[in-house]
């Protein structure tokens, strides 16, 4: 149900680069419940995945996704060291490595080869220490990427 929401939601995006929506009638399309509207918004349209979220409360409520568009490879780039922070999970990293592929910021070989750098395995210490040891390394390769771009 969840990628079928995605997909929907994706294709509205192609049209037009934004989509405003309300949830009870993304809902009632889909016959599900408005949490679910709210899982896939919440976990797949996020600033990692490359969108900018909006939403309104109340009677005339609504979401707002928006794609944002990459046009200044060293902006964008620099953009993506800052989602990174201190400390990254396998996941996150996943998420915001295709994303630079998406965007023809890597190349697929590049993509793969930070993939395989982020892997939980490479990493020998406990969680936490995993985590920001991870956020440091993609980190690095992103400041290489920013300065093969100016």
């Amino acid at each position: 149900m969840s990628d079928m929401i995605e997909e929907y939601l994706k294709g509205a995006l192609k049209e037009k680069g934004r989509v405003e929506i309300q949830r009870n009638e993304i809902a009632e399309l889909f016959d599900c419940v408005p949490s679910q509207i709210n899982y896939v918004i919440n976990s797949r349209f996020t600033i990692q995945h490359g969108y900018s979220v909006e939403s309104k409360r109340g009677g005339g409520g609504y979401i707002r996704i928006i794609k944002i568009q990459m046009n200044d490879n060293a902006e964008s780039l620099e953009q993506m060291d800052e989602l990174i922070g201190e400390s990254l999970s396998e996941k996150e990293s996943e998420i915001i490595i295709n994303t630079l592929y998406q965007n023809d910021l890597v190349t697929a070989r590049e993509g793969q080869i930070m993939l395989a750098a982020m892997e939980e395995g490479n990493y020998q210490a406990n969680k936490q220490n995993t985590n920001q040891s991870r956020a440091m390394v993609l980190s690095s390769m992103v400041k290489l990427l920013i300065l093969r771009n100016t």
